[in-house]
């Protein structure tokens, strides 16, 4: 069968790297991270579109500057050429998934912290999961 049909809440709420890639189309990704409290995902900016649906935690959603705060059950649409952030600001794990518009990361690739998603040069190559 060719695309992806899982309970994304189940994976989302299991997952506790950093980043976590779990499926690559030709023109679209879906990522689950965990954010440890205090912990960002650092200011970027995307050619396209970007989604992110909070599963569990609270944070703030800052969007060319302008905070707010979200929580499970939150999603937070990212326009194109919007700087952006998410940051845990509770005590616990914010987890969340995401859908980058074109592919951002390698497939396949999971960075256990942030530290390692930083140090880790894995740009999307154009391999797709199928």
């Amino acid at each position: 069968m060719k695309g992806f049909i899982t309970n994304i809440e189940s994976i989302v709420d299991e997952n506790e790297a950093f980043r976590r890639v779990i499926y690559t189309a030709k023109n679209c990704q879906l990522v689950a991270m965990a954010l440890k409290p205090k912990e960002d995902i650092g200011e970027e900016v995307h050619t396209l579109d970007q989604f992110f649906r909070i599963e569990e935690g609270a944070g703030e959603a800052v969007l060319d500057g302008v905070r707010t705060p979200i929580s499970a059950g939150f999603v937070v649409l990212v326009p194109a050429g919007t700087t952006h952030n998410i940051i845990n600001t509770g005590s616990d794990p914010l987890k969340v998934y995401t859908l980058y518009a074109p592919p951002n990361h390698r497939d396949g690739v999971v960075d256990q912290t942030r530290a390692d998603a930083e140090a880790d040069d894995e740009h999307f190559d154009g391999k797709t999961t199928e």
